[in-house]
């Protein structure tokens, strides 16, 4: 993706600020995804910078299934909307939950066919990994998916182009419940609601297959209705256009 485009040669003086102000902030200002590139990096999104105290609650599912329709009870019951990011392997295993999540209001995310190490891949495995996702969901329930998590947190330029030529937006989280190390409920409930990181615009990363979150999950959204933020998908949580990214992977309102 090209940052500048100029006819002319300018002075030495004006690209050096400008190259200092690339270090720093990427504009856009259209609706195509696009990524923060940071010393030859680009970056997926983890957070959102807004003035709004709202926060983003996202829910891994890869493996296991036990616990999905109680968390999907929980969250009708403090009428929560959430995102929920899905591999290809649970989609094909789970299609009426697939449809249950959809039918509820929340976000379907994309989470890879086979939740493989992206960084690994080629551009073209990249895209078979997320279109295929994209193309079973959408038979399932109808719906788009623009939203991709990446399987591990593991991403580089090649996936993080992939996505965007696909229309996706690469998301990842900035406040970690660590529930999958299945610590307990009270390790979750603090891990997420004493984070350094939480903030507003923060994206909140959970799993509905770890054994304590459906424990946890109440008590999080109380403490962060008690903290003041209001808890919405991350599709209504980040900026479609007209956005700034810093080296943080935060995006800013143009």
């Amino acid at each position: 993706m090209k940052l500048f485009h100029r006819k002319h040669v300018l002075p030495l003086s004006l690209c050096l600020i400008i190259t200092l102000l690339g270090g720093f902030f990427i504009s856009h200002s259209s609706s195509v995804p696009a990524s923060a590139v940071i010393e030859n990096r680009k970056l997926p999104i983890y957070c959102v910078s807004t003035e709004k105290p709202q926060v983003s609650i996202s829910f891994d599912a890869a493996w296991g299934n036990d616990d999905t329709e109680e968390l999907l009870s929980i969250l009708a019951q403090y009428q929560v909307k959430t995102t929920f990011f899905m591999t290809g392997g649970w989609v094909s295993a789970y299609p009426d939950d697939v449809k249950a999540i959809a039918a509820a209001g929340h976000d379907l995310g994309n989470h890879s066919e086979n939740h493989k190490q992206m960084s690994q891949l080629s551009a073209e495995e990249c895209q078979k990994e997320i279109q295929s996702v994209h193309d079973r969901v959408k038979e399932l329930t109808g719906q788009e998916m623009c939203l991709f998590r990446p399987p591990y947190g593991d991403y580089n330029d090649t996936l993080i182009e992939a996505a965007e030529a696909l229309h996706y937006y690469t998301i990842q989280w900035n406040c970690d419940s660590l529930d999958w190390k299945n610590y307990g409920a009270d390790a979750i409930v603090s891990r997420i609601l004493d984070s350094e990181h939480l903030g507003n615009g923060s994206i909140i990363l959970m799993h509905n297959g770890a054994k304590y979150t459906k424990d946890a999950l109440p008590r999080v959204i109380e403490g962060l209705h008690a903290k003041g933020y209001e808890i919405v998908p991350v599709s209504q949580l980040i900026y479609r256009d007209h956005y700034e990214m810093d080296h943080e992977g935060r995006q800013f309102q143009n």
